[in-house]
């Protein structure tokens, strides 16, 4: 699975809005390494499940990991992460309140407060 922009990609796998993929790369780069970013969930939250988000090393990406490339910046989720996230919109917000990176998710039935938990 591979895809390349936003914009000209059917709605599927783990989206980007461009101000969050410039947002990524930023910091990124201030790590000094060619790094990928690992999305998932794990158990926790307010609401039963936390997203999770990390860079690591391109060299940890497993066989059955799914991938997709952003012009070269690669998101990697794990199969049963990605059960929970298919369809994620991932972007990022500069409001003074509530800014950070930002979650919408068409499998999650309920949300928290915060932004950073879900059940599904």
């Amino acid at each position: 699975m591979t895809q390349t922009s936003q914009a000209t990609q059917p709605q599927s796998g783990i989206l980007m809005s461009e101000t969050a993929l410039k947002h990524v790369i930023m910091l990124r780069e201030q790590q000094g390494k060619d790094l990928c970013l690992r999305v998932g969930v794990r158990g926790g939250g307010c609401s039963g499940m936390s997203y999770t988000m990390d860079f690591e090393d391109p060299t940890n990406i497993r066989s059955d990991d799914h991938v997709y490339d952003y012009d070269g910046f690669k998101v990697v989720c794990d199969p049963k992460s990605l059960l929970y996230l298919y369809g994620l919109m991932l972007d990022y917000s500069t409001a003074l309140i509530g800014g950070g990176f930002q979650f919408t998710n068409p499998n999650a039935n309920q949300t928290c407060g915060c932004g950073k938990s879900f059940s599904a």
